[in-house]
């Protein structure tokens, strides 16, 4: 199971991944790209809110991940910013995810994109998808910590 990267090592985060699923287990998996998106990457300009992953001829691959090329990107190549891109886990541990993705309910979601000794990370998750309800529950809980904030910051003045 992954540990939290460092914050700092950060590039990327899914924040609403959280609010529409429940995660069961974290994975790291490492992820295939080519030059400019390490560029793009070490810029910032990416997108995970809308990306998913999906399981195709045993292998791993992550969809709707954007990474926007930087204006300063080679003439001989075209970047495509909605390319499709390889993950990469070991083949027990593809296995298993296979094994509960097929389950009823379940799917893979990225959580967000970190650098680990100088290489792109992908933390991504087993998650069951929330019900209204459950999301509502979510934001009663966050605005109730807030007001608990509010009210222990204001007394402590």
């Amino acid at each position: 199971m992954a540990k939290k990267p460092d914050p700092s090592s950060r590039i990327a985060d899914n924040k609403k991944a959280a609010f529409n699923y429940f995660f069961e287990e974290r994975f790291e998996a490492g992820i295939v790209l080519e030059g400019w998106e390490v560029k793009s990457l070490r810029a910032g300009k990416v997108q995970l809110t809308d990306g998913y992953v999906v399981v195709r001829n045993g292998e791993l691959f992550i969809i709707g991940l954007q990474i926007n090329p930087l204006g300063t990107a080679s003439t001989h190549i075209s970047p495509d910013k909605q390319r499709s891109k390889k993950l990469l886990m070991h083949k027990e541990e593809i296995k298993r995810l296979i094994g509960k993705v097929e389950q009823k309910g379940y799917t893979l979601v990225p959580i967000n994109l970190h650098w680990k000794n100088g290489k792109v990370k992908c933390e991504i998750a087993l998650a069951k998808g929330k019900a209204e309800h459950d999301k509502r529950d979510t934001i009663k809980d966050r605005e109730g910590k807030r007001e608990v904030e509010r009210a222990m910051k204001g007394r402590n003045r």
